[in-house]
């Protein structure tokens, strides 16, 4: 079976956005009629911001005890963040996750266009297990070397 790339995993290409401006209960109730674990945040109409995730509304909105229907989706995105192109292997993907601790990666057309958000939901077990097993090999070489 040949690798399958980020484009191919993601069951669903509708893209979910907001502006920077709308509130995080817009994005919360956003998300939960998506069934959707995050929001692109687009200056329209087509430039990525930011993203806001499950464990952004926790981490910086929830623990925080900040207003969600006064807080601006501007305040607690995460700016800029890591795009891969729809030609990624899903496996190197996973290792993009693994490695800096994200949950979802938007997909970038060559043309800037967004495609889709790739969530290790979207990896099959023997994706996973390569990313895995390539993570612990780049940790192996590192101490080896450090």
């Amino acid at each position: 079976m040949p690798d399958r790339t980020v484009f191919q995993s993601i069951p669903k290409r509708h893209v979910l956005s907001l502006a920077p401006q709308a509130s995080v209960w817009d994005a919360a109730c956003a998300m939960t009629r998506a069934n959707c674990g995050s929001v692109l945040v687009m200056e329209p109409p087509d430039r990525l911001l930011g993203i806001v995730t499950e464990r952004d509304l926790m981490t910086r909105v929830l623990a925080r005890a900040l207003d969600p229907k006064e807080t601006r989706l501007a305040q607690v995105m995460t700016p800029h963040p890591t795009c891969v192109p729809p030609e990624t292997k899903v496996s190197d993907a996973v290792l993009i996750l693994l490695e800096r601790g994200f949950r979802h990666l938007p997909i970038v057309a060559p043309d800037r266009r967004i495609l889709g958000v790739f969530s290790v939901r979207d990896a099959l077990p023997r994706e996973i297990d390569s990313a895995l097993n390539q993570t612990e090999f780049n940790e192996q070489v590192n101490d080896a070397l450090g």
